[in-house]
């Protein structure tokens, strides 16, 4: 009989249980910092289901990639916010 594929879900699991060397490896805050990674991609399961990779570890890379891009948009979003903010008020109060 063939071999049955394994579900992204677990496949995702076991590459993380591959990382704990290395997630033994680091600081303390490092390991909190790498178990939100794979938190991350956790989030995107079922893309990792439709993309069906001969490599796992891309598409969860990808994964944390595009949540990684979303924080740093948010935070750039926030930033022009407080940019024009501090900008209004200090062409309106000329004493700042």
């Amino acid at each position: 009989m063939g071999r049955t594929v394994l579900p992204y879900s677990q496949i995702l699991e076991r590459e993380y249980q591959d990382w704990k060397k290395f997630r033994r490896g680091l600081r303390r805050e490092d390991q909190a910092v790498l178990d939100r990674l794979f938190d991350l991609a956790r989030l995107h399961v079922q893309a990792g289901v439709y993309a069906s990779r001969p490599w796992p570890l891309e598409t969860i890379l990808v994964s944390i990639l595009i949540e990684q891009d979303k924080a740093l948009a948010g935070l750039r979003a926030k930033l022009l916010a407080l940019e024009e903010m501090i900008g209004k008020k200090s062409n309106a109060d000329p004493g700042l």
